[in-house]
Protein backbone atom coordinates (compact mmCIF):
# COMPACT_ATOMS: atom_id res chain seq x y z
CA UNK A 1 0.00 0.00 0.00
CA UNK A 2 0.92 3.73 -0.72
CA UNK A 3 0.29 5.61 2.26
CA UNK A 4 0.07 9.04 2.74
CA UNK A 5 -1.17 12.58 4.89
CA UNK A 6 -2.34 15.42 3.77
CA UNK A 7 -3.57 18.84 5.63
CA UNK A 8 -7.25 19.75 5.50
CA UNK A 9 -7.35 23.20 7.01
CA UNK A 10 -4.71 23.32 9.70
CA UNK A 11 -5.65 19.41 10.14
CA UNK A 12 -3.52 16.75 9.43
CA UNK A 13 -5.41 13.85 7.84
CA UNK A 14 -4.19 10.34 6.79
CA UNK A 15 -4.72 8.41 3.67
CA UNK A 16 -4.25 6.10 0.84
CA UNK A 17 -3.33 6.13 -2.48
CA UNK A 18 -5.40 3.82 -4.76
CA UNK A 19 -6.69 3.65 -8.25
CA UNK A 20 -9.31 6.20 -8.14
CA UNK A 21 -7.51 8.72 -5.83
CA UNK A 22 -6.85 9.75 -2.61
CA UNK A 23 -9.16 8.04 -0.20
CA UNK A 24 -9.73 10.01 3.21
CA UNK A 25 -9.23 7.54 5.46
CA UNK A 26 -9.29 9.92 8.11
CA UNK A 27 -12.92 11.52 6.76
CA UNK A 28 -13.98 8.14 5.97
CA UNK A 29 -13.93 6.56 9.73
CA UNK A 30 -15.96 8.91 11.19
CA UNK A 31 -18.60 8.41 9.58
CA UNK A 32 -18.58 4.40 9.73
CA UNK A 33 -17.95 4.05 13.49
CA UNK A 34 -18.17 0.07 13.47
CA UNK A 35 -14.64 0.33 11.44
CA UNK A 36 -12.93 1.02 14.91
CA UNK A 37 -10.31 -1.35 13.87
CA UNK A 38 -8.90 0.63 10.72
CA UNK A 39 -5.93 2.76 11.77
CA UNK A 40 -7.06 6.51 12.18
CA UNK A 41 -3.98 7.50 11.56
CA UNK A 42 -0.41 7.15 10.40
CA UNK A 43 0.79 6.17 13.56
CA UNK A 44 -1.84 4.00 13.87
CA UNK A 45 -1.47 2.15 10.83
CA UNK A 46 2.50 1.13 11.24
CA UNK A 47 2.28 0.45 15.46
CA UNK A 48 -0.81 -2.05 14.40
CA UNK A 49 1.31 -4.03 11.96
CA UNK A 50 -0.18 -6.66 9.79
CA UNK A 51 -3.45 -6.64 11.68
CA UNK A 52 -4.01 -3.23 10.95
CA UNK A 53 -2.96 -3.06 7.31
CA UNK A 54 -5.12 -6.03 6.71
CA UNK A 55 -8.17 -4.01 7.90
CA UNK A 56 -6.98 -0.80 6.37
CA UNK A 57 -7.20 -2.84 2.95
CA UNK A 58 -10.86 -4.53 3.35
CA UNK A 59 -11.93 -1.01 4.27
CA UNK A 60 -10.20 0.79 1.23
CA UNK A 61 -12.17 -2.07 -0.94
CA UNK A 62 -15.27 -1.08 0.15
CA UNK A 63 -15.20 2.36 -0.08
CA UNK A 64 -13.64 1.86 -3.63
CA UNK A 65 -16.98 -0.54 -4.08
CA UNK A 66 -19.28 2.44 -2.73
CA UNK A 67 -21.28 4.02 -5.85
CA UNK A 68 -21.46 7.23 -3.18
CA UNK A 69 -17.77 7.10 -1.85
CA UNK A 70 -16.74 10.29 -4.30
CA UNK A 71 -16.66 12.49 -1.99
CA UNK A 72 -13.57 10.64 0.11
CA UNK A 73 -11.52 10.04 -3.09
CA UNK A 74 -9.83 13.37 -3.62
CA UNK A 75 -7.55 14.40 -6.15
CA UNK A 76 -3.49 14.03 -5.15
CA UNK A 77 -2.57 17.01 -7.19
CA UNK A 78 -5.01 19.41 -5.25
CA UNK A 79 -3.74 17.97 -1.65
CA UNK A 80 -1.21 19.98 0.66
CA UNK A 81 0.62 17.18 1.45
CA UNK A 82 2.49 16.42 4.96
CA UNK A 83 5.33 14.03 6.19
CA UNK A 84 4.34 10.17 5.24
CA UNK A 85 6.08 9.29 8.49
CA UNK A 86 4.35 12.15 11.49
CA UNK A 87 5.80 11.49 14.92
CA UNK A 88 8.56 9.25 14.61
CA UNK A 89 10.42 8.76 18.15
CA UNK A 90 13.99 8.64 16.62
CA UNK A 91 15.83 9.89 12.92
CA UNK A 92 18.53 8.36 12.73
CA UNK A 93 20.83 8.29 10.03
CA UNK A 94 23.95 6.84 8.18
CA UNK A 95 26.40 8.25 6.71
CA UNK A 96 28.85 7.80 3.98
CA UNK A 97 27.04 4.34 3.06
CA UNK A 98 27.43 4.55 -0.73
CA UNK A 99 30.96 3.36 -1.87
CA UNK A 100 30.87 5.80 -4.54
CA UNK A 101 29.91 8.75 -2.68
CA UNK A 102 32.93 7.73 -0.41
CA UNK A 103 35.49 7.85 -3.03
CA UNK A 104 34.23 11.49 -4.24
CA UNK A 105 34.42 12.51 -0.49
CA UNK A 106 38.17 11.34 -0.71
CA UNK A 107 36.99 9.58 2.43
CA UNK A 108 38.16 5.64 3.90
CA UNK A 109 35.24 3.12 3.39
CA UNK A 110 34.02 3.04 6.64
CA UNK A 111 34.18 -0.07 9.05
CA UNK A 112 31.15 0.06 10.66
CA UNK A 113 28.01 2.25 10.23
CA UNK A 114 28.70 5.85 10.95
CA UNK A 115 25.18 7.07 12.56
CA UNK A 116 24.36 10.44 13.64
CA UNK A 117 20.57 11.45 14.45
CA UNK A 118 18.13 14.57 13.40
CA UNK A 119 15.12 16.09 15.33
CA UNK A 120 11.19 15.95 14.03
CA UNK A 121 11.50 19.75 13.65
CA UNK A 122 13.14 18.83 10.01
CA UNK A 123 10.41 16.62 8.88
CA UNK A 124 8.30 18.69 6.32
CA UNK A 125 6.30 17.40 2.93
CA UNK A 126 5.97 17.18 -0.92
CA UNK A 127 5.72 20.15 -2.58
CA UNK A 128 6.50 22.12 0.93
CA UNK A 129 8.94 24.76 1.04
CA UNK A 130 12.40 24.46 2.49
CA UNK A 131 13.90 27.63 3.77
CA UNK A 132 17.46 27.97 3.20
CA UNK A 133 18.87 29.09 6.84
CA UNK A 134 20.71 32.59 7.36
CA UNK A 135 23.33 31.36 9.11
CA UNK A 136 24.76 29.42 6.13
CA UNK A 137 25.58 29.74 2.71
CA UNK A 138 26.08 25.96 1.53
CA UNK A 139 23.37 24.31 1.17
CA UNK A 140 23.50 20.85 -0.44
CA UNK A 141 20.97 17.83 -1.67
CA UNK A 142 21.08 14.04 -0.53
CA UNK A 143 18.52 11.37 -2.22
CA UNK A 144 18.22 8.64 0.76
CA UNK A 145 16.27 5.78 0.80
CA UNK A 146 14.08 5.98 4.89
CA UNK A 147 13.37 2.64 6.43
CA UNK A 148 10.21 3.02 8.70
CA UNK A 149 10.47 0.43 11.44
CA UNK A 150 7.61 -1.74 12.21
CA UNK A 151 8.60 -4.22 15.03
CA UNK A 152 9.81 -3.69 17.90
CA UNK A 153 13.45 -4.61 17.22
CA UNK A 154 16.41 -5.27 20.03
CA UNK A 155 19.76 -7.55 19.51
CA UNK A 156 17.91 -8.83 15.88
CA UNK A 157 19.90 -10.78 13.85
CA UNK A 158 20.33 -9.63 10.34
CA UNK A 159 18.52 -12.54 8.87
CA UNK A 160 15.28 -11.14 10.45
CA UNK A 161 16.10 -7.21 10.42
CA UNK A 162 13.76 -6.85 7.55
CA UNK A 163 11.01 -8.62 9.20
CA UNK A 164 10.65 -5.44 11.57
CA UNK A 165 10.55 -2.96 8.87
CA UNK A 166 7.10 -1.41 7.69
CA UNK A 167 7.85 0.34 4.83
CA UNK A 168 10.31 3.00 2.83
CA UNK A 169 10.03 6.26 1.56
CA UNK A 170 11.56 8.95 0.20
CA UNK A 171 13.52 11.50 2.07
CA UNK A 172 16.50 14.15 1.09
CA UNK A 173 18.69 14.43 4.14
CA UNK A 174 19.20 18.30 3.48
CA UNK A 175 22.80 19.25 4.80
CA UNK A 176 24.52 22.44 5.36
CA UNK A 177 27.97 21.57 4.88
CA UNK A 178 29.20 24.96 6.35
CA UNK A 179 27.62 24.05 9.52
CA UNK A 180 28.15 20.21 9.24
CA UNK A 181 31.85 20.68 8.86
CA UNK A 182 32.73 23.20 11.45
CA UNK A 183 33.04 21.07 14.55
CA UNK A 184 33.46 16.97 14.60
CA UNK A 185 29.95 16.44 15.06
CA UNK A 186 27.51 17.00 11.77
CA UNK A 187 24.44 17.31 13.80
CA UNK A 188 24.17 20.87 13.67
CA UNK A 189 23.98 21.30 9.50
CA UNK A 190 21.86 18.42 9.56
CA UNK A 191 19.23 19.63 11.78
CA UNK A 192 17.90 23.25 10.47
CA UNK A 193 14.33 23.23 10.38
CA UNK A 194 12.90 21.57 7.11
CA UNK A 195 15.88 19.47 6.42
CA UNK A 196 14.54 16.19 6.04
CA UNK A 197 11.24 16.31 3.52
CA UNK A 198 9.98 12.84 3.61
CA UNK A 199 7.27 11.01 1.27
CA UNK A 200 4.95 11.75 -1.35
CA UNK A 201 4.08 8.26 -0.20
CA UNK A 202 5.15 5.43 2.75
CA UNK A 203 5.11 2.15 0.63
CA UNK A 204 4.36 -1.17 2.38
CA UNK A 205 7.51 -3.47 2.40
CA UNK A 206 5.19 -6.18 0.25
CA UNK A 207 5.15 -3.39 -2.74
CA UNK A 208 8.85 -2.80 -2.39
CA UNK A 209 10.68 -6.17 -2.18
CA UNK A 210 14.14 -5.84 -2.54
CA UNK A 211 15.42 -2.47 -1.21
CA UNK A 212 18.85 -2.90 -1.97
CA UNK A 213 17.97 -3.04 -5.73
CA UNK A 214 15.73 0.18 -6.43
CA UNK A 215 17.61 2.90 -8.78
CA UNK A 216 17.95 6.51 -7.07
CA UNK A 217 18.32 9.78 -8.15
CA UNK A 218 18.09 13.70 -7.66
CA UNK A 219 17.97 16.48 -10.17
CA UNK A 220 17.97 20.05 -9.48
CA UNK A 221 15.76 22.81 -11.55
CA UNK A 222 15.51 19.39 -13.69
CA UNK A 223 19.68 18.49 -14.30
CA UNK A 224 20.52 14.78 -12.56
CA UNK A 225 22.52 15.13 -10.27
CA UNK A 226 22.76 11.88 -8.67
CA UNK A 227 22.00 8.38 -10.38
CA UNK A 228 22.89 5.40 -9.04
CA UNK A 229 21.14 2.42 -7.21
CA UNK A 230 21.09 1.34 -3.59
CA UNK A 231 22.42 -1.67 -4.46
CA UNK A 232 25.84 0.55 -4.32
CA UNK A 233 25.23 1.00 -0.28
CA UNK A 234 28.14 -0.39 2.13
CA UNK A 235 25.57 -1.50 4.52
CA UNK A 236 22.35 -2.91 2.90
CA UNK A 237 19.00 -2.30 4.99
CA UNK A 238 19.19 -5.75 6.95
CA UNK A 239 22.97 -5.12 7.99
CA UNK A 240 21.76 -1.47 9.12
CA UNK A 241 18.90 -3.03 11.02
CA UNK A 242 20.78 -5.34 12.98
CA UNK A 243 23.49 -2.91 13.97
CA UNK A 244 21.66 -0.05 15.17
CA UNK A 245 19.16 -2.58 17.50
CA UNK A 246 21.95 -3.98 19.04
CA UNK A 247 22.74 -0.53 20.39
CA UNK A 248 19.46 0.96 21.05
CA UNK A 249 15.38 -0.48 20.57
CA UNK A 250 14.33 0.40 17.86
CA UNK A 251 10.29 0.90 17.81
CA UNK A 252 7.59 1.44 15.34
CA UNK A 253 7.96 4.92 13.54
CA UNK A 254 11.26 4.97 14.20
CA UNK A 255 12.91 6.58 10.57
CA UNK A 256 16.49 5.46 9.56
CA UNK A 257 18.28 7.44 6.44
CA UNK A 258 20.93 5.30 4.95
CA UNK A 259 22.95 7.52 3.40
CA UNK A 260 23.42 9.02 -0.09
CA UNK A 261 25.25 8.13 -3.52
CA UNK A 262 27.41 10.30 -5.03
CA UNK A 263 26.78 13.67 -6.79
CA UNK A 264 25.99 15.83 -4.30
CA UNK A 265 28.11 19.12 -4.45
CA UNK A 266 29.77 18.57 -1.52
CA UNK A 267 31.52 15.88 -3.80
CA UNK A 268 32.23 18.39 -6.33
CA UNK A 269 35.83 20.29 -6.83
CA UNK A 270 35.59 23.34 -4.96
CA UNK A 271 35.66 25.19 -8.26
CA UNK A 272 32.50 23.69 -9.31
CA UNK A 273 30.21 23.49 -6.26
CA UNK A 274 27.08 25.41 -7.06
CA UNK A 275 25.29 25.43 -3.43
CA UNK A 276 21.07 25.42 -3.16
CA UNK A 277 19.55 28.78 -3.56
CA UNK A 278 16.69 30.73 -3.92
CA UNK A 279 14.12 29.20 -6.14
CA UNK A 280 15.58 26.03 -6.87
CA UNK A 281 13.46 22.94 -7.33
CA UNK A 282 15.38 19.52 -5.84
CA UNK A 283 13.57 16.41 -7.07
CA UNK A 284 14.11 12.86 -4.98
CA UNK A 285 12.42 9.60 -6.91
CA UNK A 286 13.35 6.15 -5.82
CA UNK A 287 12.01 3.12 -7.89
CA UNK A 288 8.92 2.41 -6.60
CA UNK A 289 8.57 4.78 -4.21
CA UNK A 290 7.48 7.70 -5.95
CA UNK A 291 9.11 11.37 -6.31
CA UNK A 292 9.85 14.13 -3.60
CA UNK A 293 9.99 17.73 -4.89
CA UNK A 294 10.71 20.69 -2.75
CA UNK A 295 11.28 24.06 -3.44
CA UNK A 296 14.47 26.04 -2.03
CA UNK A 297 13.72 29.70 -0.22
CA UNK A 298 15.58 32.07 1.13
CA UNK A 299 14.59 32.59 4.62
CA UNK A 300 12.98 35.63 5.53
Amino acid sequence: MKLLTFFKGMELHFGVHTRKGVLDVTSAISTASQDNLVPLTMMDAIAGGAEALNNLDQFVERILADADSSSLLLDEANLTLGPCVTHPGKIICVGLNYRKHAEESQMAVPQYPILFNKFNNTLTGHGADVALPKVSAKVDYEAELAIVIGKTAKYVPKEAALEHVFGYCCVNDLSARDLQMRTNQWLLGKSCDGFSPLGPYLVTTDEVGNPNDLSIRSTVNGELRQNSNTSDMIFYCDEIVSYISQHMTLLPGDIILTGTPEGVVLGYPEEKQVWLKDGDMVTIEIEKLGSLTNRMIAEA
